[in-house]
């Protein structure tokens, strides 16, 4: 399976920034150096840059411009939180070339039907600007890069960073083919929130099983209406309850669960699946490590995809059987729920 990472590519942020930008470098030389085999059997690639014909896909021509020539305007330099400089540009292109790589990756059964980016899930990125750590929005661009070159119709983003994934949710706001799901704190970061197709907030302190258990409606009430060709995967570790950005109570376990459900589901359902990190401020920083390495690994334990038992774009509830809901276990054990 491939792994794309793009530490190799420093935002040469002072010491003093919060982003823990040190976090990317840390977690692919733990992976790398990891005895588990799934980690030693991993293709590990530095990607491409987006282009700008790739990033017009879904940002406006003026704002990729303005990163081009360095006159961003301060307003939208602030929303950001990053510097408007060469360093910040380039990590952001190769962040999401990376996202674009592995989605491409994945659609195409490269090595896997599955392919996982150690970073990105830059969700609160607009078409003309970005905000809260994310300059360009990679699985938006990735999903119309997918659709421009028919490796997907269907698109399922399932966003379950902690923060409300608002610059996705307004990129597909009108289009049917893309179905964006947000679990989410909230009374959380961003304050405003454009409405997904589906939307679940979730109250300060939740935890575990109240969590879960609001997944597992979500994903069936999504997947009786969508059944995707690919599903991207935003796994946040910032719902654990060590996160200082968080504000839920999800521990190790729980978002293991969390993650076994959706990757099981992309199973089930025979749909390619691009797994991006996504968020992760842990007050413990090795806490926040470990709960990445558990996504990882899982993904590179994935089993490979069985064929759909029925049409292309069918109801979920026609598609593994009359009676499988997000709770089933498959074989395996994937899909146990904790309890």
């Amino acid at each position: 399976m491939h792994v794309f990472h793009t530490d190799s590519f420093g935002l040469d942020l002072p010491a003093s920034h919060p982003f823990p930008q040190d976090k990317y470098r840390r977690l692919r030389e733990m992976l790398q150096a990891d005895p588990d085999p799934v980690f030693q059997g991993a293709d590990w690639t530095i990607p491409p840059a987006a282009t700008d014909d790739e990033l017009h896909l879904v940002h406006t021509r003026e704002y990729v411009a303005a990163w081009r020539a360095g006159t961003l305007d301060a307003d939208r330099v602030r929303r950001i939180g990053f510097p408007q400089t060469d360093a910040v540009l380039e990590r952001s292109l190769r962040s999401c070339g990376a996202t674009l790589a592995a989605a491409r990756s994945a659609s195409r059964r490269e090595r896997s039907d599955c392919a996982v980016y150690l970073g990105g899930g830059t969700h609160h990125a607009y078409p003309d600007r970005g905000g809260g750590y994310c300059v360009f929005n990679d699985c938006a661009v990735a999903a119309r890069a997918l659709q421009r070159e028919g490796l997907a119709e269907r698109v399922l983003i399932v966003d379950l960073d902690v923060h409300h994934g608002d610059g996705t949710a307004a990129v597909f706001a009108d289009d049917p083919s893309v179905f964006t799901l947000s679990l989410h704190g909230a009374r959380n970061y961003p304050r405003i929130k454009p409405p997904s197709d589906l939307d679940v907030p979730l109250p300060d302190g939740c935890s575990d099983r109240a969590y879960l258990d609001a997944l597992d409606e979500a994903l069936d009430r999504c997947l009786a209406a969508f059944t995707p060709d690919h599903v991207f995967y935003l796994a946040g570790a910032d719902p654990h309850h060590g996160d200082r950005l968080g504000r839920l109570a999800l521990t190790d376990a729980g978002l293991a669960a969390r993650d076994r459900r959706i990757l099981f589901l992309a199973r089930e359902l025979a749909a390619s699946l691009t797994v991006t990190l996504a968020g992760g401020y842990g007050r413990i920083p090795d806490i926040t490590l470990g709960v990445h390495r558990e996504t990882v690994r899982q993904a590179l334990s994935l089993p490979p995809i069985r064929p759909r038992r029925s049409g292309r774009h069918s109801p979920r509830r026609d598609t593994p059987s009359s009676n499988t809901s997000a709770r089933s276990a498959p074989p395996d054990g994937l899909g146990n729920p904790i309890t």
